[in-house]
């Protein structure tokens, strides 16, 4: 006797939803990466990001073949405000603009791997004309400018422009410490 999903993955290759036609069914795999891998990766899909110096490590998603389809660099934040001992900080993501949910997959792998790394809260920055929907979708909430942060705080290098950036952050329930 099949199984359910021996009869659903028979139907779907009947119906040609396992081909390589259908590459929204493929299956995504999180995995480990250097760090040089990451910032080639990054360079290659967005060329328009500065490379991050420090990082901790790196993590990609790529399909059940192999093939990278994106990256997240991990690290510590610089500001001395966010330097707690309990917050990491997005460094960078890139994807590969043809793969869905590449990006949710790459942040939800992030905070899981940080909070069993024992952190309490993650941050990210987009620029101000970013929507940061992935980061929205992922879990993440703006942070209200912290006091004494005026609306034209700058938190860009030249190469960005000097762009308005909006922080972002995930944390474990509970509250502030």
């Amino acid at each position: 006797m099949e199984s359910r999903n021996e009869n659903q993955t028979i139907a779907n290759e009947r119906e040609g939803l396992n081909s390589q036609e259908h590459p929204e069914n493929r299956r995504l795999v999180i995995s480990p990466v250097a760090i040089q891998t990451a910032r080639a990766f990054i360079a290659w899909a967005q060329p328009h990001l500065t490379h991050p110096v420090e990082a901790a490590f790196a993590i990609g998603v790529q399909t059940g073949e192999g093939t990278l389809l994106g990256v997240a660099l991990i690290g510590w934040p610089a500001a001395e405000v966010f330097d707690d001992g309990y917050t990491a900080k997005l460094l960078a993501l890139a994807t590969d603009d043809g793969a869905p949910d590449v990006s949710s997959t790459l942040l939800g792998a992030a905070w899981c791997e940080v909070r069993a790394m024992g952190y309490r809260r993650l941050i990210a920055y987009t620029r101000i004309d970013e929507p940061g929907t992935g980061l929205w979708d992922a879990g993440f909430r703006i942070v209200p400018s912290p006091l004494g942060w005026g609306a034209d705080s700058r938190s860009g290098s030249p190469e960005d422009g000097d762009a308005v950036r909006v922080l972002w952050e995930i944390r474990d329930a509970g509250g502030r410490r």
